[in-house]
Parts: C-alpha cells; sequence; structure tokens
C-alpha cells in the first residue's frame, strides 16, 4: 500500500491506533513530544519522525491525538499546514471544545486542506482492538473519504453532522456515562448498606430498567463483570482526569449553548472533588469509593 498516514500523539490511545493502520499496511509517520512514546512506536512498526512538521510530509491522511484544545490549537498552528501536500485531509481524533474544533477547522480550510473532528469512545482496550466507535463531524466528502481508514482502527464510525458536530456527540455521550457511574455506585452503595449483595443486585439490574453500560460492562465493584477495572485495583481504563475533562467540556458547552444540565453539572463536582482528593489516576469508576466514603 503506497499511501502515507501521519500520526501526531503516540500516547495511551495514538499508540495503538497507529499501530493498527501499520498492520494494515501503511506507512505510518509519526511523532510525540515524549521520547519513549515514540520508542515504543519505533517498536510498533511505526516510521518515527524528527518533529510533527516532518511527520505530515508526503502523507495523503494526518491523525492527530493529543490531550486537549489548545495542544491542537498550538499543533495546527506549528506549520504543518504549511509543509503538508495541498489537499491532504487532516483527522483530529482528540477530545476537545466546539468552539476549538471549528477554529482548527478554519485553519485548515485556509490552508486548502481539508479537516475533521473525529473523537473516539472505547478507550484503550478499544484503541488496541480496533473497536473503537469515531463520531465524526465535518463535510460528506471528507468524511466518505476518511471513512475506510477510520474503519482501520474502529468498529463503527457515524458522521454526526457538520465541523463540531464529532466534538458535541462525544461531550453528550461522556456526559450520560459520568453520570450514569455515580448512579450505578450510588446503587451498589445503597445495596451494601440494606443487605442486598453485589452479585444480586448485578442479576436483577443488568436485565431489568436499570440495566446501562455503566453496569453491565464496566460494574464500579469486583465480580459481576471480570474484566471491568473494580478487578484490578481500579486501575484504567478510562482516568478519573480524563473523565472530569470531558464533564467540565460539557459543562462549557451547555453554558455556551444555555442548556439545562443540572446532574451533569453536580456529576462535575462529584468528578472534580475525587481528582481533587489525589483520584485523577484512578480509573472512573472508582468513584464508588468516594461515594462508600461521602
Amino acid at each position: 500500500m503506497a499511501d502515507v498516514i501521519g500520526f501526531i500523539g503516540l500516547g495511551n490511545m495514538g499508540l495503538p491506533m497507529a499501530a493498527n493502520l501499520v498492520k494494515a499496511g501503511y506507512r505510518v509517520q509519526g511523532f510525540d513530544v515524549v521520547a519513549a512514546a515514540n520508542e515504543a512506536a519505533a517498536k510498533a512498526g511505526i516510521f518515527v519522525a524528527a518533529s510533527a512538521v516532518e511527520a505530515v510530509r508526503g502523507a495523503s491522511v494526518v491523525v492527530s491525538m493529543l490531550p486537549n484544545g489548545r495542544l491542537v490549537l498550538e499543533l495546527y498552528g506549528s506549520g504543518i499546514l504549511q509543509a503538508a501536500t495541498a489537499g491532504t485531509l487532516f483527522i483530529d481524533s482528540s477530545t476537545i471544545d466546539i468552539d476549538s474544533a471549528r477554529a482548527v477547522n478554519a485553519l485548515a480550510r485556509e490552508a486548502g486542506m481539508s479537516n475533521l473532528d473525529a473523537p473516539v469512545s472505547g478507550g484503550v482496550g478499544g484503541a488496541a482492538a480496533g473497536t473503537l466507535t469515531f463520531m465524526v463531524g465535518g463535510a460528506e466528502g471528507d468524511f466518505a473519504r476518511a471513512k475506510p481508514v477510520l474503519e482501520l482502527m474502529g468498529k463503527k464510525v457515524v458522521h454526526c453532522g457538520d465541523t463540531g458536530a464529532g466534538q458535541a456527540a462525544k461531550i453528550c455521550n461522556n456526559m450520560i456515562l459520568g453520570i450514569s457511574m455515580i448512579a450505578v455506585g450510588e446503587a451498589f452503595v445503597l445495596a451494601e448498606k440494606v443487605g442486598l449483595s453485589h452479585q444480586a443486585l448485578y442479576d436483577v439490574a443488568s436485565t431489568a430498567s436499570g440495566q446501562c453500560w455503566s453496569l453491565t460492562s464496566y460494574c464500579p465493584v469486583p465480580g459481576p463483570v471480570p474484566t471491568s477495572p473494580a478487578n484490578n485495583d481500579y486501575k484504567p481504563g478510562f482516568a478519573a482526569a480524563l473523565m472530569l475533562k470531558d464533564m467540565l467540556l460539557s459543562q462549557e458547552a451547555a453554558a455556551s449553548a444555555g442548556a439545562n444540565t443540572a446532574l451533569g453539572k453536580h456529576a462535575a463536582e462529584i468528578y472534580q472533588s475525587f481528582v481533587a482528593a489525589g483520584q485523577g489516576g484512578v480509573d472512573f469508576s472508582g468513584i464508588i469509593n468516594a461515594i462508600r466514603e461521602g
């Protein structure tokens, strides 16, 4: 396969995503500011470039996966757009605020490039297995061009609408997730206090009206779901600090749009207290321990 893909951001999510593109036969030119990430990328068959600018040279598609909107804006202003071939498709899979996604798109368009916002759901496990869900915002033609590449890294690729719609979908989805995990945690703590076993609550709620992903895939107590982080001392997974970031993004969006998200606001406050207590590196399902201490 002759196509070259640039990949900027080779951390916990970016590295396995880029590795799946290598497995599919692409030459992947990657770069990360962390030396250890570049070393791991080289072992995965990724050609490690000397800089982000060098990573985009000759690429038909460039994917970025960075921690926040400020870094994405800095990246797009660092010279990568000027170094790329005209018409290169830039896909940002970072989870960032909607306004930053739109600003990035404008920068790319002004430079004669195409751009999509395409955040993901599925965590590190999904990145490694190639089973991520991509939520994509941007022009239909650009989406059609990106879809075959995204399908090599994910099992579901959804075009959510115009620029920023991918970020909007991610923020709304994770607000649901953050709220529901607190609800599930509260239910298990209540069950403990009234003498109901974890397994009994799980067996009922997992097939009744309380069923949700936070319960059946990521159960916050050890036992019922063997693959959940609760069975591995709450190692992420999806760290509480990242959930807090997404919850705060939801509240920024709510304030900007004039939306009433009372539960989202309260959930963000709960995660904020959890992270402030030094638990940012714990899986977000570990919030049940804060609820117990409550």
